[in-house]
């Protein structure tokens, strides 16, 4: 569906008479956590890529897994408590990789894989974020998996940049290949190499085009919000997050929130953030259901409550929420508290 998307994207490009040949860069934003499993001799297709074809023809056959998990899959919890029993703890988890052990983290995903989908493990070539598999798909080879993207996963050291051995043991076992399959990370500013030959033959793409690592929507929004030291960002989207600049990572592991590297600094500095995983969909859905599906007859229905509304506060939390660990909805008044 991805690659079907970016076919159709590309094609509208071309018919509203966009230059390619002027483009000399092209970097990107993908939902974190997200993961894509490529089959054996997938790396050959993507280096062969035919020109006459689709993407989405040239690629029918290349993934494990025809069915991404993504951020949204809750599904992982035993794996996560067997990572943390691992490592010594959340705590010490979270110092090691930024984040204490959560379902929706890349590596709790493939740790479900490899332990109930032992073959189409053994036949995944190479893993990818959702990030640097757009990014491969340019570059007409396997992308590094950056800094920052790669901080969302439960498997990078923090500090040493590169994979903890302790982490990837303790989500699939010894002699799992799996180091190997997700490749070298690398700085979130690395140029990976020129464009692929597939989009300079089929979209008049410059050869010397270069493809920049993409990375995560959080990082990206991070980075595009350009903060300062004494700055706080609130991004709503559909998940809501907030984030801030760290210097350095703080001595001590903690039990909520994540650190990711900073995608402007990804070798030197991080970023914290918290998420909430109700976000849009949630709002969404309250609209259709008090204001006709419509943003403008919502925001009438606001301007026209008074402020503090009579004490009146309402939590809705359609799904499993990350921070806190509470689902259902519930209305509070400073003077009867209730739930429903």
């Amino acid at each position: 569906m991805w690659i079907k998307a970016l076919d159709i994207v590309l094609e509208k490009l071309r018919l509203d008479g966009v230059i390619f040949e002027q483009i000399l860069g092209i970097s990107g934003a993908a939902q974190q956590h997200g993961s894509v499993y490529w089959k054996r001799n997938a790396r050959h297709t993507l280096q062969n890529l035919d020109p006459r074809n689709f993407l989405h023809e040239e690629f029918a056959f290349a993934f494990s897994i025809s069915h991404s998990p993504i951020w949204m899959d809750s599904s992982t919890i035993k794996f996560c408590t067997k990572l943390e029993e691992k490592i010594g703890g959340p705590e010490k988890l979270s110092k090691l990789t930024g984040s204490r052990a959560y379902e929706r983290f890349t590596g709790s995903q493939i740790s479900k894989i490899y332990h109930t989908r032992r073959e189409t493990y053994n036949i995944t070539e190479r893993i990818s974020l959702v990030s640097s598999f757009a990014c491969s798909i340019f570059l007409g080879d396997y992308a590094s998996i950056d800094y920052s993207d790669g901080s969302g996963m439960n498997l990078l050291d923090l500090r040493e940049k590169f994979w903890s051995v302790e982490c990837i043991d303790g989500i699939t076992e010894p002699g799992s290949d799996l180091i190997t399959k997700l490749g070298q990370p690398v700085p979130t500013e690395t140029i990976q190499g020129n464009i692929s030959p597939y989009f300079v033959e089929r979209f008049g793409f410059n050869p010397e085009c270069k493809i920049l690592s993409f990375t995560g929507d959080n990082p990206s929004s991070f980075a595009g919000m350009c903060l300062g030291s004494d700055d706080i960002a609130v991004s709503l989207g559909t998940s809501d997050t907030v984030f801030l600049s760290l210097k350095k990572l703080p001595e001590e592991g903690f039990p909520e929130g994540h650190i990711l590297t900073n995608p402007i600094a990804s070798s030197e500095e991080y970023m914290g953030l918290l998420c909430f995983k109700n976000g849009s969909f949630t709002r969404e859905r309250i609209k259709k259901a008090i204001a006709e599906d419509s943003w403008t007859l919502f925001n009438e229905l606001l301007d026209s409550t008074p402020r503090g509304n009579f004490g009146n506060i309402g939590f809705y939390y359609d799904l499993q929420e990350i921070l806190p660990k509470v689902n259902g909805y519930n209305s509070f008044c400073f003077f009867n508290i209730s739930n429903f």
